[in-house]
């Protein structure tokens, strides 16, 4: 990796005032001024580090291409933490397409998906959290899933972590210490410091784990589908949130035939929100294509939105979409309030929690804000909004931080019962390299180069 220089376009593609290109590696200054000329008639390694220098690009033959700004960081004081290049040009297609294929002349290779911020891990100016906080700032979807990310690439959860790890391996250099010295008599003292401290880890890590949908939702948007017999104003729900006609709407039942899916951002939750064909037994034949579509959606979304027709009492059609949705996270909603309730909304909350059973009225809107307040209270907890603590962000660390949870439980247990200090040992150092691989201390070749193939060439 250190000997091969690489280049890319790290500006989207496309018309636009500015595009850049960039060149990392160790001949990067020779490769941008092959192709760079300084207005100034200076060589662009004769000015100062990161000093932005006027000038053009020219092509093999010393016709003009573009008038640009070029600028040099000297490594470890850039993105790569190596000697970089960056060339801003007109952001027209032609032009930097051009700059790249003279940067490839000049000795520089393509760079591969992710690999400027791969060479930034491996060059220890990152970690491996920080890294996939990078992909997770381009891809923002609200202000507080940018602020989680933004966090995290200043290296909050790494902290953390790594304060973990510290404490865990003070207890195996405790049991080694005991495992050498035998003839002291500390069993009892070294097994309760043993638990205590395993214990302490395992109430941070629930901690991590018990926010760590928050940090997937604010990265991904939370998968919703809104499931109800025919016209129960499911539809009529949808536009609501959304602000706009969106579904058709009408009084007769079977309207919507199909999945309709939007993204919306509501009170800074992004939802993925997808309104459903009514269920119910039918033998129209487009219409129960629409209706399988919706029963294996409610299957497989993150929160279902069981809308029930409020004016009327439940139907063996309700009862049946409330079994189905009973054992997922689930929001009732007791729609055309408007019009009087025939539900007896007692019976309701005492089966599925005073707090999700709430009554709307998708006409007149409202409860659309009682509705967005137990969203928020969802997703962030009783706070109802974003807390300052660490933020687990996908499902490798949420999975690595579950293994190193039962790795320490299992230390724990082999403590209380005074197992050999050699059983434990293993545990703790399990848990530890279970915590390594979140930030990339532990971590395989092969898991480092599945991650950064997610990056976009660019990046």
């Amino acid at each position: 990796m250190a000997e091969e220089t690489i280049s890319a376009v790290i500006t989207a593609l496309g018309e636009g005032a500015v595009g850049i290109v960039r060149i990392s590696g160790e001949q990067a200054l020779a490769v941008g001024e092959r192709l760079f000329k300084a207005a100034s008639g200076k060589a662009l390694g004769a000015y100062p580090t990161h000093t932005m220098v006027y000038g053009h690009v020219y092509d093999l033959d010393g016709s003009l291409v573009d008038e640009v700004l070029a600028v040099f960081m000297r490594g470890p004081r850039s993105y790569t933490a190596e000697d970089v290049v960056e060339i801003q040009c007109h952001g027209g297609l032609q032009s930097l397409k051009k700059i790249l294929q003279l940067t490839y002349a000049a000795g520089a290779r393509p760079a591969e998906a992710g690999e400027f911020t791969k060479r930034a891990f491996l060059n220890g100016r990152i970690d491996l959290t920080q890294a996939e906080a990078v992909m997770d700032i381009i891809r923002s979807r609200s202000e507080a899933s940018l602020k989680l990310a933004a966090r995290q690439q200043q290296g909050q959860l790494a902290r953390e972590l790594r304060g973990l790890r510290s404490a865990l391996v003070d207890v195996v250099v405790n049991l080694e210490a005991v495992i050498d010295y035998p003839e002291e008599d500390i069993e009892d003292v070294t097994y309760s410091r043993v638990e205590e401290s395993v214990a302490s880890c395992g109430a941070s890590i629930d901690k991590l784990l018990a926010h760590a949908h928050t940090g997937k939702i604010l990265r991904e948007g939370l998968r919703t589908a809104i499931v109800g017999k025919p016209n129960v104003g499911k539809s009529s729900l949808l536009n609501a949130l959304l602000k706009e006609e969106r579904a058709i709407v009408s009084q007769y039942a079977g309207t919507t035939r199909d999945v309709i899916e939007e993204q919306l951002l509501l009170d800074g939750v992004p939802l993925v929100l997808a309104d459903t064909a009514g269920i119910r037994s039918t033998e129209d034949y487009v219409e129960k294509i629409g209706v399988e579509k919706s029963r294996q959606l409610l299957q497989d979304s993150e929160l279902v939105i069981c809308v029930v027709d409020g004016s009327e009492g439940l139907t063996a059609e309700d009862e049946a979409i409330l079994a189905a949705a009973s054992d997922k996270p689930c929001v009732i909603i007791v729609n055309k309030s408007d019009l009087g309730l025939a539900v007896d909304l007692e019976t309701l909350r005492q089966r599925f929690g005073r707090d999700k059973v709430m009554t709307l009225s998708a006409k007149t809107l409202t409860g659309v804000e009682d509705f967005s307040a137990w969203l928020k209270n969802y997703v962030y907890g009783s706070e109802g909004t974003l807390s300052d603590g660490a933020y687990v962000q996908n499902a490798r660390q949420e999975r690595l931080l579950k293994e190193a949870r039962q790795a320490i439980e299992e230390a724990g247990e082999a403590a209380a019962n005074m197992l050999p200090y050699d059983c434990i040992e293993i545990d703790v150092r399990n848990a530890i390299d279970l915590l390594g691989e979140i930030t990339g201390d532990t971590v395989q070749d092969e898991i480092i180069n599945e991650i950064f193939s997610r990056f976009c060439i660019g990046k």
